[in-house]
């Protein structure tokens, strides 16, 4: 069931289970260790899952703190898959799950219908019923015009050859494309020509979350398929989103590796790490910016210190002269995707993103900036404050 992975290779450290926000938030979540690698031990000898392991939100912090690498999130996800095959989806993880899909049937829509269709007390009560809180944020979908703006394809090569394909994620394409269009913005000012590609579809982690596998290797196939393709072309890829990277760029081999080719030949790169080594390069020039006003608070997202490349957001800013920026360094926003909007997990979520929260306010920060789209929905709503993406201000001090 869970390909090469051994359980044995936990040594029952519990390490993880300290180091996971869920399990300090409510007692109905087991632990990591518990509901993955240990309870593997049973399923082996054809024992079933209890609904424990359904309150993981595959934040991976137990992936970042095995001191014996094991990908403790991976068992709890297959986990997650064998525990709903043989149970009725609920309609809440199907909208969340299918999420890309939906907004990719929208894209021609007017984000003032969507908005409204989506946000009017009646939907609300509606959603609620289904499963997804009524207290809970739900992002806004862009003006039309700045979705469509983002696919046009208006981005040559430059003179030097250099490509890079822009994999902008669900969020950023319906959510946030101004993000997108910022960090092209950025990329051709270091001499990049940008394309979009249209044979991008949804990372399928919502889907993986909603214990939805086979969707979700549908998509891995799929997206798999366009990375090799650019990559025999020598076009580099790049996503806004560290979840979307950490998917396409690690997960996909781990997860589905008969969709995938090696992670070598493929690589995604995390956009704020991309753009970090262009700046290490002298291929953006951060002395000339202009430090923008106020205090900025920064919050590294789960999914990119899962991907173990630091804090490319923060250190960009920070080398700004006279940039007022400060790392809160104080765990999960909560919201992890769709997790925190879903009845029964919204006051885990919002437990969890307490201590982030408070530290946000103790900053007293103007403005947030964090990498993750679901992370600058779950402070904005935990706060008040505005959140924007790192680079989105980058591009604005240049």
């Amino acid at each position: 069931m869970f390909h090469h992975f051994n359980p044995d290779e936990c040594t029952a450290c519990t390490v993880c289970t300290v180091h996971c926000p869920v399990a300090a938030a409510t007692p109905r979540f087991r632990g990591p260790k518990m509901t993955g690698p240990s309870f593997e031990r049973f399923r082996l000898s054809g024992l079933h899952d209890d609904a424990s392991v359904e309150y993981c939100s595959n934040c991976k912090n137990c992936d970042i703190s095995c001191p014996s690498g094991v990908p403790v999130s991976t068992f709890n996800m297959l986990a997650r898959a064998a525990y709903c095959k043989d149970r009725k989806t609920p309609l809440r993880d199907l909208l969340t799950g299918f999420s890309g899909d939906i907004g990719r049937l929208a894209r021609h829509v007017p984000a003032f219908l969507l908005n409204f269709g989506m946000k009017n007390s009646v939907s609300r009560l509606l959603l609620d019923a289904v499963g997804l809180d009524k207290r809970a944020p739900l992002p806004s979908f862009a003006p039309l015009r700045e979705r469509r703006r983002l696919f046009r394809p208006r981005r040559p090569a430059s003179a030097k050859g250099d490509t890079v394909a822009l994999f902008p994620g669900c969020f950023i394409s319906y959510y946030e494309p101004g993000v997108g269009l910022d960090i092209i913005t950025l990329l051709e000012k270091a001499g990049y020509g940008v394309i979009v590609p249209k044979g991008f579809v949804c990372c399928g982690l919502p889907l993986l979350c909603g214990g939805l596998m086979e969707a979700a290797r549908k998509r891995a196939g799929r997206n798999s398929r366009e990375v090799a393709r650019l990559a025999e072309q020598g076009i580099a890829v790049v996503s806004p989103c560290p979840s979307c990277a950490l998917m396409v760029g690690q997960e996909y081999q781990a997860l589905f590796p008969g969709e995938t080719v090696g992670s070598e030949a493929t690589p995604v790169h995390e956009a704020a790490a991309f753009v970090l080594s262009l700046v290490e390069r002298g291929r953006l020039d951060l002395a000339a910016a202009r430090p923008l006003a106020g205090r900025l608070a920064y919050h590294a997202p789960c999914h990119l210190r899962a991907l173990g490349m630091g804090r490319p957001g923060f250190e960009i800013l920070r080398q700004i002269p006279g940039m007022r920026i400060e790392d809160v360094n104080a765990g999960c926003c909560g919201l992890a995707g769709s997790y925190g909007m879903k009845k029964g997990r919204y006051e885990i979520g919002a437990q969890t993103g307490s201590a982030l929260f408070a530290a946000i306010g103790e900053s007293g920060a103007d403005l947030c900036v964090s990498e993750c789209g679901s992370c600058r929905t779950g402070i904005t709503h935990g706060t008040g404050l505005a959140a924007e993406h790192p680079l989105s201000l980058l591009a604005r001090a240049l």
